[in-house]
């Protein structure tokens, strides 16, 4: 009897169990992380189509803001808007060119929503993982309204697709690479986070600060005089974050040849003081 008790209530506690779970959905959320990525993506996009600016914002599924970025030689608007279009996205499941286009088709009634649920204007696009909408993204500021759209897009596919957030594979070969040291060039620059300089010297340089890349450097022929700390001398700045000064007060001096390896700290004076022929050596820097 007690075994048949049992057998019934376990059964009964199945069946809430099921019915608990048919009437239950999984919701995916958009994280803080999630946010961050899907906006440097887009500042990605934004560097490789030479925008000149433009405002990334992020909301959630409900709409509320959860990251936004202003690039530089944006308005002052671009926020607003930005803002407007991503949650337009998210509050009406579809990208914000859908609400342009129909109102320029005539259906002007729309234009009657509330500004701070309706931004018709082409550049939010929501975010869909599975079926649902997790958040939005919405873009004001670059150089058309099209281009508001493809930041808008890039940064969404890359939380939608696994293999866009993945930087391709790049190769020298090495023609390519002679040639750069030949010269000295950048062989490939990702200012974002890193750049790969083939550097060439055959003569002493200026002292050189950089107060947000970090160096470092690996020689492969040649031998110099380098000294770094210190104080700088007659330093002047000559671009954003670059300082170049004609002297050092103090630091340390060491002679560098080819094999060696050599960490020059953000903001840390470094001098090529003496170059007694042709120096070659790689630089990487990193933010």
């Amino acid at each position: 009897m007690k075994l048949t008790k049992l057998a019934s209530l376990a059964f009964a506690l199945l069946a809430l169990t099921a019915l608990a779970q048919a009437q239950i959905s999984e919701k995916k959320t958009l994280t803080l992380d999630g946010a961050k990525k899907a906006i440097d993506a887009a500042k990605s996009e934004a560097k490789r189509l030479n925008a000149p600016g433009g405002v990334i914002a992020v909301v959630d599924d409900g709409g509320n803001l959860m990251a936004l970025e202003r690039l530089d030689g944006t308005f002052a608007a671009g926020a607003t808007i930005s803002i407007g279009k991503a949650r337009t996205s998210v509050l009406f499941k579809k990208p914000t060119k859908v609400f342009e286009d129909i109102i320029k088709n005539g259906r002007t009634a729309m234009t009657a929503l509330p500004d701070s649920l309706f931004t018709p204007l082409q550049g939010g696009i929501p975010i869909v993982l599975d079926g649902q909408v997790v958040g939005g993204v919405g873009v004001s500021g670059a150089a058309s309204a099209q281009q508001d759209e493809e930041l808008a897009i890039a940064a969404a596919h890359a939380l939608t697709n696994p293999e866009a957030g993945r930087a391709a594979v790049s190769y020298f070969a090495s023609e390519k690479v002679s040639a750069a040291f030949a010269k000295g060039a950048v062989l490939f620059d990702n200012s974002d986070k890193y750049m790969v300089h083939a550097s060439h010297r055959d003569q002493a340089g200026q002292v050189e600060v950089h107060e947000k890349d970090a160096d470092i450097i690996y020689v492969l022929e040649g031998t110099a005089t380098l000294v770094t700390g210190g104080e700088i001398i007659g330093g002047k700045t000559v671009a954003p974050g670059e300082i170049r000064g004609s002297e050092v007060k103090g630091g340390e001096t060491r002679t560098i040849s080819k094999g060696d390896v050599i960490i020059v700290p953000a903001g840390t004076p470094h001098w090529f003081k003496e170059v007694p022929g042709p120096l070659n050596y790689y630089v990487v820097k990193a933010r």
